[in-house]
């Protein structure tokens, strides 16, 4: 029996001794849809073995699934050993962390909401980028854009072609890039037109303008690329180059001398804007390989073409015009085949795409489908001249105008037999942008087709690419089979967009796991546990010093933006320029194989990128669907975050109480709920709940069916009451405060699960409160401003005293003057008050109710807010 023993302490022992400061749990900061796949990464620099672990619930710590459904990996990367943590079965929503032997993961959530909002998180980037007027800083910039370059008569000729977007941190803007992300943002809406909010108008401010604020992004791009294209042949490729590079500064700021020095009346100098006339450029030392101008000409039909369905219905008067431009702008594609790549300068460093079939594929489909939309054959000069262009001159094959039409479609699979799969899927490495988009959309449309046989033929492209990343990633305990080149996460957005399109258009399982694996890397799990999407979430590790003179020399934040991604090692030591400024809080994540750096200096891994962001919208988007189409998403009203309303258009009131000390009210009110067949919400701390004398009143409120939520342990005052942004309240105390809170609560049987929301004590919060309250998977909820019911507790010595019969008549007074009345608001009272308080306003809920309920008023619970 003593040597059983031994062997049973022996096997266990590589469970629990190793070491955990050596160790790492990677997880996914923001969390798993419930019915996804989740797997966690454990990465260790000791050589162990692991043969089980645990999910525990973050708020009870109680354990909610043990599993031994683990796979080794071994040595990768900086770490001797790798394990993939699989605990998928765990649907359940709620806030966990896992543990492993003595190590353990960060809190993350499981629940259908986690993606809400994050397609619109992203364009807070766009908007920052906006070139023009730039509506984060509430200025304009760059507004003498610029002179014609490389034009055989026109050059240094003034254009106006202000606005887009800047590319990245630095100031320069491309059709390349920009008309892609023009592209994938109206792709996003077409798939998915739910999953976006109306919360800006079309010159990015606050306000709605009643078009969704993607649209309104897009239309920005599409201004920008009218500009860019003012007449038929007769395009531009880019303005400014890699002289911008020269000094850190905001683009209301730049003061770059491209040749043309600024007017003393102007308040900033032109920039060269790039003619296209398919032949190689570069205005100094380094040129680029143009050979045609299909490349960027097809982007720029592309865009126009989808544009013109998607903002039909809210500029009409752009569609004829878009949809010609689409098909003048295919047309110079075909004529001058071939790639336009964008032009350096000074150093070696630009775009330079190899690749054009996949651009004139994508075009032919979409001019295809708004030709046969509108019914207008304009493929050919005879017909697009004539008299009456609808009436087809051209003769085909059968001599009518739907196959005149359908030659754009066969176009569109020729060119997609041309590149059956996107090169740099599989590959080692690739030049920077050398295949560009990373994703042909192409393939997705005409695997849609109604036509089985093509369908199923460009459906077969796309499961090639998906496998070649597949077997490339499979091996390591990231199952990341993307390359490490530069901007490798515009690569990720591109897999995980073709994984869901692949999934959503054949239902097959097979590269599910690697979807996840690419989607949990951006939010966390990988070598250094952080997301690589600024400020997102709110809660978890993210840059913080991005490549940008935003953040780094004027400390504003840029949200949204998606950073390039981690590089290989050689890679990062062969790059012109880079040094990094701090030390390296990743440095024992670093490798030879590769590094990720959170340091201004480091372009190569640190700078968000426009278009990789834009291209993220899609996916995301689908995401929330996904989980949307579980739990009806409601509308609120947020102050500093918290839920201080409900849906302002119907007549619902939230009726909740709270209690802390005091329970003087609770028998008065229990009666009055019942006698009104009414049913509220209580939030009681800690202290409330373990509370002998309150006890039996606990348990009449659940017995009566009425929520029970949580109001803080100790009701403690979370932050200063004058400078709202200064916490009074760690991190740790206050996750502390809240699991002692929910284990009181389930001593009454109240599950986590079922008592998600939250109101702080003293009703005081600020937004960091509302971030650690998501990181546990709560809702923070308030009194909404204005109804003055909460002012229950004041006493007469106090200068904010309000009577009951004050109290009662603001209520009513807040219904008749406040424009949407009192639906949705949330009514706090007192469960009870201080005995110094002799008029209690609880005395006053049976007039109150009855007089509601007389104007049509309906009381519902707080879970109904989910």
């Amino acid at each position: 029996m003593q040597k059983l023993k031994t062997l049973i302490f022996l096997y266990c022992l590589p469970i629990s001794l190793f070491s955990a400061e050596r160790s790492w749990i990677r997880i996914n900061q923001l969390g798993y849809l419930e019915e996804s796949i989740k797997i966690a990464v454990l990465v260790s620099k000791e050589d162990f073995t692991l043969s089980q672990f645990e999910v525990c619930n973050a708020l009870t710590d109680k354990v909610e699934l043990q599993s031994k459904n683990i796979n080794k990996f071994g040595e990768w990367g900086a770490f001797k050993s790798s394990y993939r943590l699989n605990f998928s079965e765990l649907k359940k929503s709620g806030a966990y962390y896992i543990k492993a032997g003595n190590i353990k993961s960060p809190v993350f959530r499981i629940s259908d909401d986690i993606y809400n909002g994050a397609a619109d998180f992203l364009l807070n980037y766009m908007r920052q980028q906006r070139c023009g007027y730039n509506p984060f800083l509430k200025d304009s910039c760059h507004t003498r854009d610029g002179f014609i370059i490389y034009h055989p008569t026109l050059d240094s000729t003034y254009i106006d072609v202000k606005g887009g977007w800047h590319d990245a941190s630095d100031y320069l803007q491309y059709v390349t890039t920009s008309a892609n992300a023009t592209l994938q943002m109206l792709f996003a809406y077409q798939q998915n037109p739910n999953s976006f909010g109306d919360y800006f108008d079309a010159n990015s401010d606050a306000g709605s303008n009643e078009i969704p604020d993607i649209l309104d992004e897009a239309k920005w791009g599409v201004d920008w690329l009218l500009r860019m294209n003012p007449e038929k042949d007769f395009m531009f490729n880019q303005i400014a180059d890699d002289r911008d590079h020269m000094g850190f500064r905001l683009p209301t700021e730049d003061t770059i001398n491209y040749g043309k020095p600024r007017q003393k009346n102007q308040r900033f100098a032109e920039r060269p804007v790039y003619f296209i006339n398919g032949q190689p450029q570069g205005v100094l030392k380094h040129k680029n390989r143009t050979t045609g101008v299909a490349s960027t000409a097809a982007k720029y039909a592309s865009a126009f073409a989808l544009a013109s369905q998607l903002l039909n219905d809210y500029y009409p008067e752009l569609t004829d015009v878009l949809i010609q431009k689409s098909i003048d702008a295919y047309e110079f594609a075909q004529e001058f085949p071939g790639v336009c790549q964008t032009a350096p300068c000074r150093a070696p460093y630009f775009y330079e795409e190899d690749n054009w079939v996949d651009d004139v594929q994508l075009a032919s489909v979409l001019v295809h489908k708004v030709n046969k939309v509108h019914k207008v054959c304009k493929v050919h000069k005879a017909c697009t001249e004539s008299a009456n262009a609808d009436e087809c001159v051209h003769k085909v094959e059968s001599g009518d105008k739907e196959n005149v039409v359908d030659e754009y479609f066969h176009k569109a699979i020729e060119f997609g037999r041309g590149e059956k799969v996107t090169p740099w899927m599989g590959a080692d490495t690739a030049r920077h942008y050398q295949w560009y988009p990373f994703i042909n959309l192409g393939h997705y449309y005409l695997a849609s087709s109604k036509d089985k046989k093509i369908s199923k033929e460009f459906i077969s492209y796309i499961k090639d690419g998906l496998e070649k990343i597949f077997q490339r990633g499979k091996a390591n305990p990231f199952q990341f089979g993307i390359p490490f080149i530069w901007c490798s996460n515009n690569l990720v957005a591109a897999a995980m967009t073709q994984a869901r399109l692949y999934h959503q258009l054949t239902g097959d399982t097979r590269y599910l796991e690697m979807e996840a694996s690419l989607r949990d890397w951006l939010f966390g799990c990988n070598p250094w546990g952080t997301s690589m999407i600024v400020g997102f979430p709110k809660f978890g590790d993210y840059p913080i010093d991005p490549h940008s003179a935003f953040t780094h020399v004027y400390n504003y934040p840029i949200d949204g933006g998606l950073v390039d991604g981690p590089v290989y090692g050689s890679i990062f030591n062969n790059l012109i320029g880079i040094k990094l400024y701090n030390d390296d809080e990743y440095s024992e994540f670093q490798s030879d194989l590769v590094v990720y750096h959170d340091d201004w200096g480091d372009y190569s891994t640190n700078e968000p990128t426009m278009d990789g962001t834009a291209s993220l919208t899609y996916y995301f988007s689908a995401l929330e669907k996904l989980g949307s189409s579980k739990t009806k998403q409601k509308k609120f009203e947020k102050s500093h975050g918290g839920i201080i309303q409900g849906d302002k258009t119907e007549k619902e009131i939230y009726l909740v109480f709270t209690g802390h000390e005091f329970a003087d009210g609770g028998e008065s009110i229990l009666e009055t709920l019942k006698k009104h067949n009414v049913i509220a919400s209580f939030f009681f701390t800690g202290d409330f709940y373990r509370n002998e004398n309150f006890k039996g009143l606990i348990g009449e409120i659940k017995k009566d069916g009425h929520y029970l939520g949580a109001h803080s342990d100790k009701h403690l005052l979370y932050c200063d009451w004058i400078n709202r942004d200064s916490l009074l309240i760690s991190k740790q105390e206050f996750f502390e405060d809240i699991k002692n809170n929910y284990k009181e609560m389930e001593k009454f049987g109240i599950n986590p699960s079922d008592a998600k929301f939250f109101i702080p004590p003293f009703e005081w919060y600020n937004e960091k409160i509302v971030e650690w309250c998501d990181e546990l998977g709560i809702t923070l909820v308030n009194f909404t401003r204005g109804t003055y019911s909460n002012a229950d507790y004041t006493l007469p010595e106090m200068k904010n005293y309000l009577s009951s019969e004050e109290i009662y008549n603001r209520i009513l007074n807040f219904d008749s003057t406040n424009p949407s009345r009192l639906n949705g608001v949330i009514l706090l009272i007192h469960v009870g008050s201080d005995p110094k308080r002799i008029d209690k306003f609880y005395h006053k809920l049976d007039d109150l109710i009855r007089n509601l309920k007389d104007n049509s008023y309906n009381f519902v619970s707080m879970s109904t807010l989910n």
